[in-house]
């Protein structure tokens, strides 16, 4: 089971960080980096798989393609910042997580902005 490798390998990394912290702070935000890194490269693969069922619904929905490439957009900058805004704050960082999760939000609301035009040119369309 993958996740009774990412937990074992969550709590490795934090009993040694912790152990670490003391002397090499620098260290212990390292080691913390590499587990986040190495968690990520265990389920990417289970990622993969997701997208793929997902294209193939929406295929089998007939949605369009710019929706379904936006919504996976959006998806990857909440997760990447969401990340990074951890990382910043297991380094004592929580003003820079803030202006991560920030700037994590705007580039959302960017990206669905084409979106909701569409969505308003359907309201439109069906109420004239």
């Amino acid at each position: 089971m993958d996740i009774i490798q990412i937990v074992g390998i969550g709590i490795i990394a934090t009993v040694l960080a912790v152990i670490v912290k003391e002397q090499k702070p620098e260290l212990a935000l390292g080691i913390s980096i590499a587990t986040g890194i190495l968690i990520f490269l265990l389920v990417i693969g289970n990622l993969t798989s997701i997208m793929d069922l997902l294209d193939q619904i929406a295929g089998r929905a007939h949605l369009n393609n710019v929706y379904f490439i936006t919504i996976l957009k959006v998806l990857g900058i909440a997760y990447i910042a969401e990340f990074g805004a951890q990382i910043s704050k297991d380094a004592g960082e929580g003003a820079i997580a803030s202006k991560i999760e920030l700037g994590g939000k705007i580039l959302i609301m960017v990206l669905s902005i084409p979106i909701l035009a569409s969505l308003f040119d359907l309201v439109f369309n069906i109420i004239s």
